[in-house]
């Protein structure tokens, strides 16, 4: 039986899509045979439970004592671990240790870089990183980015091992079943407005939901129904629940299971940049995007250049009022919400046909 370790985290800082899509290839590894086991950090809003109860044993990394309320030294993303990147690595190889030599371990963490990769090859066999940053070296064996970005080939020279197997673009998505199987009730939207998708993330630091809401509140249309996703680690859910509680057309669905059904049957989503990006295309759902986070900026923008969805802005940037004056332009532009359901659609009009090469790279029958 083959053996995964999968390094990665989730936290109100960080978000709950690193977590997520890991845990989409765990699925895939473990329908094929493989022993998978994740390594996580109880950050506050971690998903350790969550993945526990998808079925996979979690090796619980402690909070750091000393970080609790202050940050690890260091800048941006390297404070993600909350610890040094030589401390982490060695209570992840003790986390495993029982294990064996694992044959894989995958890696999908922004704080982690080639210092942590290489002291990881004492034990394991090969190296599976999910970046997007294009920011650090990786000592790995693959690396996957599934988003979209000018000169995509090029992104990674000089960070990556020569005989690393690059798998890049959006046709390497990493989208759970649930998604797989709506793809075949996929449809290119009419342009008509009734049914509304509102989503900002797992955790949603920047409080973006509740914004967007009360924006919606204001609009007089009686006639459109509102989906509010949010995660069980948002700071503001009682107040999100409290405000669909007193407003009609507003359904608040927390830490779902079936956000392709909502998909499906949405006329367009308001939300994040980031993984859900790809969900929304796939299904050919238009959107209206903002982003929440530096990284998500240029992707975000280069979707939009596809036309697949409405780039608003950066968070920061964004009113009320701006999210108000978008929704009734769209209300009264049908022709470009059914161009934007024809351009997601087509942005990953099919999984590229060698993207099974992920399971059979990792059984070792590909070299």
């Amino acid at each position: 039986m083959m053996r995964v370790g999968i390094r990665v985290d989730a936290s109100i800082e960080i978000g709950s899509g690193h977590v997520m899509r890991s845990l989409t290839l765990a699925e895939r590894l473990r329908r094929s045979g493989a022993d998978v086991h994740f390594v996580c950090r109880e950050h506050e809003g971690n998903l350790c439970d969550y993945v526990q109860r998808q079925g996979f044993h979690v090796y619980r990394l402690p909070a750091c004592e000393e970080t609790k309320g202050q940050k690890v030294k260091g800048t941006g993303y390297e404070t993600w671990l909350g610890e040094s990147w030589s401390i982490d690595v060695a209570q992840t190889e003790g986390s495993l240790r029982d294990n064996g030599l694992l044959d894989w371990l995958v890696i999908d963490h922004y704080a982690i870089d080639s210092r942590w990769e290489k002291k990881a090859r004492a034990f394991a066999r090969r190296i599976f990183v999910i970046d997007d940053l294009a920011n650090r070296t990786h000592d790995c064996d693959i690396l996957l980015d599934q988003n979209l970005f000018d000169r995509m080939v090029q992104r990674y020279d000089g960070l990556v091992p020569s005989a690393c197997v690059k798998l890049l673009g959006p046709q390497y998505a990493l989208l759970r079943e649930e998604f797989q199987l709506a793809r075949a009730k996929a449809r290119i939207r009419d342009g008509s407005i009734r049914n509304v998708l509102i989503f900002f993330g797992g955790t949603d630091p920047t409080g973006e939901t509740l914004k967007t809401l009360k924006a919606m509140a204001r609009l007089v249309m009686t006639e459109v129904e509102f989906d509010v996703v949010v995660g069980g680690a948002n700071e503001q859910l009682d107040d999100i629940a409290r405000f669909c509680a007193t407003h009609n057309h507003f359904r608040l669905h927390s830490q779902i299971d079936y956000m392709s059904r909502l998909m499906l049957h949405a006329d367009l989503a308001l939300g994040a940049g980031g993984s859900t990006t790809w969900e929304r295309c796939f299904l050919g759902l238009p959107s209206v995007t903002i982003t929440t986070a530096d990284n998500q900026v240029e992707i975000t923008k280069m979707v939009a250049l596809t036309g697949a969805t409405f780039y608003l802005g950066h968070y920061n940037e964004i009113s009320e009022q701006a999210w108000f004056d978008c929704f009734d332009q769209l209300q009264r532009s049908p022709e470009l919400v059914t161009a934007m359901s024809s351009a997601a659609l087509m942005l990953i009009n099919h999984f590229n046909e060698d993207t099974d090469i992920l399971n059979s790279m990792l059984k070792d029958e590909v070299n």
